[in-house]
């Protein structure tokens, strides 16, 4: 346990940022789901729509630090790919 003012501090400042993030990876969780579903139904206007929703969350969340910017890449293209082939 911390003894300090500074870490009691950090450990305050760390749980409110765990649960701001978590909520932020949930509803990019949330995006990629519908548009799974989308891509399973094989509805390319609808898939493409959610494409273009779910990459605007991703992007966010990789400029807010949330995810690294490296997996955001890898995400998009994949799902990129994915919607292209139906």
């Amino acid at each position: 346990m911390a003894n300090h003012k500074s870490a009691i501090k950090r450990i305050k400042q760390n749980a409110t940022r765990r649960a701001h993030h978590r909520h932020y990876r949930s509803a990019m969780r949330t995006q990629l789901k519908s548009l799974h579903a989308a891509i399973a139904d094989g509805d390319s206007a609808k898939a493409q729509d959610e494409l273009k929703k779910t990459t605007s969350v991703v992007q966010r969340l990789a400029s807010k630090g949330i995810i690294h910017r490296s997996q955001a890449a890898r995400r998009i293209s994949r799902l990129s790919k994915a919607v292209n082939a139906i």
